[in-house]
């Protein structure tokens, strides 16, 4: 008597792959997190935008008008601006405060005019 293998007659060479539940949930869950990065993207950088400017302003006003240095000047930021990062360029009197990869933004002191801010970038 012949044994007869029932589980497929085709070779595993011709059959289609299986793709494991995991595999699938695991591309849904990445693109679900792709679109959620897509939708809060452009609302959390016009915030950045705007904290950015903020700490450029403020930061700029501290430095040249309070004559304070520029560490001391980043103590007064509070919130999510205190994660803004600070830089000075004396020769220009100018202020730049930028969050990395986001947004960034420079006040320049004029005198007679104080701080003003650069005209944002679009």
């Amino acid at each position: 008597m012949t044994s007869t293998n029932y589980q497929g007659s085709v070779p595993d060479s011709v059959q289609p792959p299986r793709r494991p539940l995991r595999r699938m949930i695991a591309l849904a869950l990445i693109a679900l997190l792709i679109a959620g990065l897509a939708w809060i993207w452009n609302p959390a950088g016009r915030y950045a935008q705007t904290g950015a400017a903020y700490g450029a302003r403020v930061a700029c006003s501290c430095r040249y008008l309070g004559g304070r240095n520029l560490a001391d000047c980043h103590k007064d930021m509070e919130g999510a601006v205190g994660w803004v990062s600070l830089s000075e360029d004396p020769a220009a009197h100018s202020v730049t405060a930028s969050y990395p990869l986001i947004a960034h933004q420079t006040a320049v002191y004029r005198e007679g005019w104080g701080c003003q801010l650069q005209p944002w970038a679009k």
